[in-house]
């Protein structure tokens, strides 16, 4: 598809950025490119500050607005389509496969479902997000009251989500619970990402095995919260990861010595199922989005 538009990001600078270069601050916030690449970046003129161009010596203070504005590049290849399930003057939902980010970020801003969507429907809004290795039903808001109803909905844990997921292993249970909590970890290049955490928020996930294989498992998972990549740690947590995850190890931390992003593809997950009810009538509403032909029962 050519070159995008290019993209700035913007950010109001904070106490943790007062007192530091704007060399110093890049190069440690933003571990995917070297103070080197930064350094280049500043010269070439794409950084600025407060509206003004400048040095990688200006020393920053709190209240500052600092941008940098990335020129055009050209994205990655997924797959740029997704499949309408439902749409009325409230709600828009959709089927996303897998290896499509649902929202701009990393390498990504065309190349992901809310770009596709905006083009039909402008004002729609993702009120939820699935990472990019995961297919199924994107649930997006068509009018600021709908936003507003599904966002407080998701808060209370009154939207109830079920997944499939190809697991790690044979459990010796039909089913179970898992509960650890959920925060972030330190990641050589990111700085930090989710995973299981004594210290992070309370998550909670409950567990069916579906149909046993050789030496993996088609389970079923609800999720009563909705924490960063939940199901992916949480049958890491119980032994299981998923078949082929790049990022969790059994135990729920991340790879030792690996250098795996969330997004990195590889695992087998999809959202199946959403129940609520409707922001505009309250009535109840439900939303199934058929399986990948990997994660269907023999018998279907």
């Amino acid at each position: 598809m050519g070159l995008n538009q290019g993209y700035e990001y913007r950010e109001r600078i904070d106490a943790r950025g007062a007192g530091l270069t704007v060399r110093e601050y890049l190069a440690a916030a933003y571990r995917h490119s070297s103070e080197a690449e930064w350094m280049a970046r500043l010269e070439n003129g794409e950084v600025s500050l407060d509206g003004r161009r400048i040095q990688g010596s200006v020393v920053l203070k709190p209240g500052q607005w600092l941008a940098w504005r990335r020129p055009p590049w050209e994205e990655p290849d997924v797959p740029l389509a997704y499949a309408v399930l439902h749409a009325d003057e409230d709600l828009l939902a959709v089927a996303k496969p897998r290896g499509l980010p649902t929202v701009p970020a990393g390498g990504f801003l065309d190349h992901t479902l809310l770009a596709l969507v905006r083009r039909a429907c402008p004002e729609a809004t993702p009120v939820h997000r699935l990472g990019r290795g995961t297919s199924g039903i994107v649930l997006l808001a068509r009018t600021a009251r709908a936003r507003s109803v599904l966002a407080a909905a998701l808060r209370r844990n009154e939207v109830t989500r079920t997944y499939r997921a190809l697991a790690g292993g044979v459990p010796g249970r039909d089913a179970f619970t898992v509960g650890s909590p959920i925060g972030p970890v330190p990641h050589p290049l990111l700085g930090s990402v989710h995973a299981a955490n004594p210290s992070g928020r309370p998550a909670l996930s409950l567990v069916e095995v579906l149909e046993r294989r050789t030496g993996c498992s088609l389970v079923g998972v609800r999720i009563k919260t909705g924490r960063p990549h939940q199901i992916r740690i949480h049958l890491a947590c119980a032994g299981h990861p998923l078949v082929g995850d790049p990022l969790y190890a059994p135990g729920g931390a991340i790879v030792e010595g690996g250098c795996a992003l969330p997004g990195d593809p590889g695992y087998l997950l999809h959202a199946e199922s959403l129940r609520l009810l409707h922001p505009a009538t309250g009535e109840p509403f439900e939303l199934w989005c058929r399986p990948p032909p990997e994660l269907r029962l023999r018998s279907e």
